[in-house]
């Protein structure tokens, strides 16, 4: 069987990104490794072994194009209109709240928000399948 491991996105600024992660869903660098052409961050919190991949191409000032394949990371949260005051106090500027139920039947409560580089996250209330 696979585990999923990390996922890897390219940010610009690797202060700011891992000050957004650590700030927004508590992710602390679990590894560093500095390479002539780049370097890779991992972040991580004890709530899963997954991790974030921060990758940081040296020499590159222009921001990244995400395209149109992008989606999003997820995350759960145990309360979801906490978490969604604390990011507005922390003003990381997130989302609407929203309650998505098509059909009446409700599938899962979450906001999204963007981290420095335009990356989507998406919070979700821990219910249901989003455990």
């Amino acid at each position: 069987m696979a585990k999923a491991i990390h996922s890897m996105i390219r940010v610009l600024d690797e202060d700011r990104s891992v000050a957004f992660y650590r700030t927004a869903f508590g992710l602390e660098i679990a590894d560093r490794l500095d390479f002539s052409d780049f370097t890779l961050i991992y972040l991580s919190n004890a709530e899963t072994g997954f991790e974030v991949e921060l990758t940081v191409n040296k020499g590159r000032t222009e921001p990244y194009d995400l395209g149109d394949g992008y989606g999003h990371l997820a995350v759960s949260v145990a309360d979801l209109d906490a978490e969604h005051a604390r990011f507005e106090a922390e003003g990381l500027n997130p989302r609407k709240l929203v309650e998505f139920a098509p059909d009446g039947k409700l599938v899962g409560r979450f906001f999204f928000v963007a981290d420095p580089d335009g990356y989507q996250i998406e919070v979700l209330e821990r219910s249901g399948r989003f455990q």
